[in-house]
């Protein structure tokens, strides 16, 4: 399956491609609750949870001290631009 343009904004993907676009970002999604993901990189850590109308991210102890980074995006953002402001890191 083919992802849109990644000039689209989110709320234009069906869910199966938003699905699709955050497994080949290395998410992995929780068994138990569908709308949450899981990503780990080398320096970080984050939730992303799917909710009504945003996407919001929790970086696990990414704060200076130790806590956690929380970050919410509108699906009216591109992916491209959801990309590049997630999958940075915090």
């Amino acid at each position: 399956m083919d992802l849109p343009n990644p000039n689209t904004p989110l709320y234009n993907h069906p869910l199966p491609k938003i699905e699709q676009w955050l497994q080949e970002n290395g998410c992995q999604q929780n068994s138990e609750e569908l709308n949450c993901w899981w990503i780990e990189k080398p320096t970080w850590k984050a939730e992303l949870l799917l909710d009504i109308d945003q996407l919001t991210v929790r970086y696990v102890d990414a704060g200076i001290d130790g806590t956690d980074i929380q970050r919410s995006f509108k699906y009216s953002l591109t992916r491209q631009d959801l990309e590049a402001a997630i999958f940075s890191g915090p």
